[in-house]
């Protein structure tokens, strides 16, 4: 206990390593969810137009900005349950919510200006 704060509540190793396995788990269901949807957006490639078209790649954004921010959320589970302390716990969650907000104001600039070029190709 040397160099842990009075009181502080310390995680259980036994806890961290259930916790890790159920997070591999569900980025595992996870990745067999986002193949299915990438092998269904491919599927509609040998469709033709130039309003299909830009649907599709709105779809294919869609579909990597989610995995993008999965793969991110399973990343920070498994630095959370590694977490040793609350302390480090809130670290974890502060750093992880900055990123996740600059991400998603990036994402969604990309989405707005897709959807801009859809609609601009639907006009025409």
């Amino acid at each position: 206990m040397v160099g842990r704060t009075p009181g502080a509540y310390e995680i259980p190793q036994e806890m961290r390593e259930f916790a890790d396995k159920s997070v591999e788990q569900a980025r595992k269901a996870f990745d067999g969810f986002v193949g299915a949807a990438q092998r269904t957006v491919s599927a509609m490639d040998g469709s033709g137009g130039s309003v299909q078209s830009s649907a599709q790649d709105v779809s294919r954004k869609a579909i990597a900005f989610a995995e993008t921010n999965v793969a991110a959320s399973f990343a920070y589970a498994q630095r959370l349950v590694q977490a040793r302390d609350m302390s480090e716990v809130m670290e974890i969650q502060t750093r992880f919510l900055q990123e996740q907000m600059k991400a998603m104001e990036e994402q969604a600039r990309e989405l707005g200006e897709a959807l801009a070029l859809k609609s601009a190709t639907r006009q025409d």
